[in-house]
């Protein structure tokens, strides 16, 4: 380099140092957004809830009703033995442990708030992050859920499950 060469700066045009500027603040807006999703449920960050795949579609009851005030949430044989139902709309969850005992819980994990997605191998299972609960008593099988699912009051009579 000469030393006359050292005095000497080059003017970069006003519309490259726009260019630079806003290359930078998009990759840095690319970078926040990746992060700003970690730790919390997808769809979270833009306010929607997330959509957890589910091992059967959400019911309504067969149409008997919403599940609340005596509606039935589930006919009984809807819920099968060693396993469970998740009724998206009503934030509960059905399970059947043994043959005749209907259990019911909160549909919603207590890691993050998230609503369980399914119920299968023994466990009722949160898509989130993993949280599993065991279908006998709502208690934590594995994952970062801190506390079991409260249990809610169902009852079975003529073959109709509904919230007590």
């Amino acid at each position: 380099m000469r030393a006359d060469d050292a005095d000497r700066t080059e003017e970069v045009p006003a519309a490259g140092r726009r260019a630079i500027v806003l290359g930078i603040g998009a990759a840095g807006a690319t970078a926040l957004t990746a992060c700003a999703g970690y730790g919390t449920p997808p769809g979270d960050q833009a306010g929607r809830s997330p959509a957890p795949p589910q091992a059967s579609p959400p019911a309504t009851g067969g149409g008997d009703g919403a599940g609340a005030g005596g509606d039935a949430l589930a006919r009984a044989e809807e819920i099968p033995v060693g396993g469970g139902k998740v009724f998206q709309a009503e934030k509960v969850v059905v399970t059947q442990p043994a043959a005749g005992d209907f259990k019911a819980f909160s549909a919603v994990c207590t890691h993050r708030g998230c609503t369980v997605g399914s119920v299968e191998g023994g466990t009722i299972n949160c898509p989130c992050h993993g949280s599993k609960y065991k279908i006998a008593d709502g208690s934590v099988a594995g994952g970062p859920a801190p506390d079991p699912l409260p249990e809610k009051r169902i009852t079975v009579q003529d073959g109709r499950i509904t919230l007590a």
